[in-house]
């Protein structure tokens, strides 16, 4: 069944890609400033492992990114590291639809340190770092600048909240953060699908996994982790999860471990 879900799915996220293309509005490429292909090359491992028509396109869906969307810094400035970094994590997720954007993203508020779920700095007991944004933030998603650069320094640990949080958003794109990607909705495909991701939630429980611990919160956030998983070490997520790998790789449009290096 889990096979059927896959094709399935592959073919549904061929639709959503047409129908996201058509909504894109143009935009005039350039090339990029050496300064930034600079920060891209030295922090970012996934444009590293690209071959130059990867990099190409990734600078500029990073241009288009950053021409659309707001950044905006509370209590801090923002530097051209902070936008890359942003922009590298917004562009990674959706790196399998070319010319595709967020619909439902409009800014990104970035705060010098963790926050707690009223936005108050350094709060001990509660430490957030990152957020997508409801009610009166819908369309905004948050950070810790310390946690977002981050989870850029370390190319395989699987522990990015920059792609976390924006494969988030690409899980809204259909309506809501539930863990089901676009592509998987209708209740046929969507329940096999859960039913997996609660069997992989039951092997990390039973510490049969080497999938992170976060991951057993929720299917939403299984669904987040296991996309940090495959795009950061996507050769030994297909070696020890193959079905999660095929599955993920139908989800994003893209075979990471084909695209990257190894």
């Amino acid at each position: 069944m889990i096979g059927y879900i896959i094709a399935f799915g592959f073919l549904i996220v061929v639709v959503y890609q047409r129908k996201k293309r058509k909504k894109r509005k143009k935009f005039q490429h350039k090339p990029i400033a050496p300064a930034w292909r600079t920060i891209l090359q030295k922090r970012v491992y996934f444009y590293r492992q690209l071959n130059e028509q990867g990099k190409r396109q990734f600078e500029n869906d990073v241009q288009e990114f950053l021409a659309s969307i707001k950044i905006t810094g509370v209590k801090t400035e923002i530097t051209l590291v902070d936008k890359l970094l942003v922009a590298s994590s917004a562009v990674i997720p959706l790196f399998g639809f070319p010319r595709c954007t967020y619909r439902n993203l409009e800014e990104v508020i970035i705060y010098p340190t963790s926050f707690n779920r009223w936005f108050q700095l350094d709060d001990p007991d509660e430490r957030i770092n990152g957020m997508v944004g409801s009610g009166i933030l819908e369309g905004k998603v948050l950070f810790s600048k310390p946690a977002l650069h981050a989870g850029f320094d370390i190319n395989d640990d699987q522990d990015n909240v920059g792609l976390h949080e924006f494969i988030h958003i690409f899980d809204k794109e259909n309506g809501f953060i539930d863990g089901v990607p676009p592509g998987f909705e209708k209740r046929s495909f969507a329940i096999p699908w859960l039913q997996f991701i609660h069997q992989k939630i039951a092997e990390i429980e039973e510490q049969d996994s080497d999938i992170h611990v976060y991951a057993t919160n929720s299917q939403q956030e299984f669904f987040a982790v296991a996309g940090e998983y495959f795009f950061e070490s996507p050769h030994l997520l297909k070696a020890k999860h193959p079905i999660l790998y095929r599955s993920l790789m139908k989800a994003f449009s893209i075979d990471t471990a084909a695209v990257l290096a190894k």
